[in-house]
């Protein structure tokens, strides 16, 4: 990571990471591997669940460890960042206004997560939109944005980041019928740890779109799966005393859990995603999987750190 992205990256978050208290990389490598990540995902592919991972060492931009990360698997709520870069990009462009706002009831009702369903305000403007989608997972908050943007558009971004196995097909809805798009948003390990790295490193169509996109990210309070082990406050963890640079989005539906995010420390930087699809048949069942992202948690920490 050249020095110019990582001061970029590092702004975005106040991190206090500096060259000269990063560890020698051969003091680091040889200490540190992704053994119990690597059984644990075994064990889960073993049982018949899907799985596709990859991370990827920023400074290096080669992969850490990989496994069927070209795979397209669904994503759900991770869907929201090409929509989330489009929306960024069209702000800088000026094709749309930040303090635009949005009448909640042009958007039709959905019951799944988020809290605009649940505040007394009618309308928002789009900049409050995006804290939303960003920050809670937010259905109708996204729905918005999406109805707002367009999905064309948010198609015709994805082309541009060079996302070929990634795609945003649907809004949110609380029951898919034969007619509708099967899931929210589909895509792979691989391209969405990429996406991430382009969005610490200033690469995703701008420094500025950047910046903005990596900032409602860092908002995320969904720190319950591989952030988990951060041990960072999920309701304000935007500058860490201990160098910790960190963004995140998770996604989740029915038998999916995905997360895909930055992690770096005094050590080394790393972006990362993992997605596992599972039948979601007993309570066992979803916390094995859950268990998998924490496992990960732990190894990028030590990775890190």
């Amino acid at each position: 990571m050249s020095p110019e992205p990582k001061r970029a990256a590092e702004s975005l978050r106040g991190s206090r990471r500096s060259s000269s208290s990063r560890a020698p990389r051969r003091a680091a490598v040889g200490r540190r591997s992704f053994t119990s990540t690597l059984s644990t995902l075994d064990q889960l592919a073993a049982s018949g669940m899907k799985i596709s991972v990859r991370i990827t060492d920023l400074d290096r931009g080669t992969a850490v460890l990989s496994g069927d990360d070209f795979v397209t698997l669904p994503v759900a709520g991770l869907g929201v960042v090409p929509l989330l870069v489009e929306l960024a990009a069209s702000f800088e462009a000026g094709t749309l206004d930040p303090l635009e706002i949005i009448e909640r009831r042009t958007v039709p009702a959905v019951g799944l997560g988020g809290v605009w369903q649940h505040l007394t305000a009618p309308a928002l403007p789009l900049s409050d939109l995006a804290i939303l989608a960003a920050s809670t997972g937010d259905a109708l908050a996204t729905n918005a944005l999406l109805e707002r943007v367009g999905l064309p558009a948010v198609r015709r971004r994805i082309e541009q980041l060079g996302l070929t196995r990634s795609a945003l097909m649907d809004r949110f809805r609380d029951e898919r019928g034969p007619d509708d798009a099967p899931h929210v948003a589909v895509g792979s390990a691989r391209e969405l740890a990429e996406l991430f790295a382009s969005l610490v490193n200033s690469r995703a169509v701008s420094p500025g779109v950047s910046a903005q996109v990596a900032e409602w990210l860092s908002l995320n309070h969904d720190l319950s799966l591989v952030a988990s082990a951060t041990g960072l406050d999920p309701f304000a963890h935007d500058n860490d005393d201990h160098g910790l640079l960190f963004i995140n989005k998770t996604g989740r539906e029915a038998g999916v859990r995905v997360e895909a995010g930055v992690i770096a420390g005094p050590r080394a930087g790393v972006s990362y995603a993992l997605i596992v699809c599972f039948d979601d048949l007993s309570i066992l069942h979803r916390m094995r999987a859950h268990d998998a992202f924490r496992t990960l948690g732990v190894d990028l920490m030590e990775y890190v750190f």
